[in-house]
């Protein structure tokens, strides 16, 4: 099996990300506040790594398209749009916990925690299937950049 380099490292972080929010969320239950902070900050800046190698691969070098059987295309686009829903509210749930954190509302900041953690970890775990989905169980697509697409290259 030859896995593509950038997807499998993004997607490594993703995963390295969901797993430091655990982290912090067990942290937090044990009321090690400093702990906490410090794999917060960790997983933010796991999922900043992944959004970096995932962009530039995506405006450089392009998308995947999906390259398993036509009969289950629609279901795999469907739980594509899924994901990428997911990740965008994650990560904007992400940036609006961390900064009531960093501005110490933390009665804000503990109600939205919880819900900012699952939708991560939904995230993250729909990210894998995806990466999976394209790159292990079924040989992706067509990769086509964007630069290509909108400039004709």
């Amino acid at each position: 099996m030859n896995l593509p380099i950038l997807p499998t490292i993004s997607t490594t972080f993703i995963v390295l990300s969901a797993i430091t929010v655990a982290i912090g969320w067990y942290l937090i239950a044990q009321r090690k506040g400093d702990a906490h902070k410090k794999a917060m900050i960790t997983a933010a800046i796991f999922a900043i790594i992944f959004f970096i190698i995932y962009a530039s691969r995506t405006i450089f070098v392009g998308n995947t398209s999906f390259g398993g059987p036509d009969d289950i295309k629609i279901f795999y686009t469907i739980f594509l749009i899924f994901h990428i829903t997911l990740a965008t509210v994650g990560a904007i749930l992400g940036i609006t916990t961390l900064i009531l954190g960093f501005k110490n509302k933390l009665e804000k900041h503990r109600k939205m925690g919880p819900i900012t953690s699952i939708v991560w970890f939904f995230t993250a775990i729909t990210g894998v299937a995806v990466y999976l989905l394209l790159y292990v169980f079924y040989s992706g697509g067509e990769t086509t950049s964007v630069i290509k697409a909108i400039l004709g290259f």
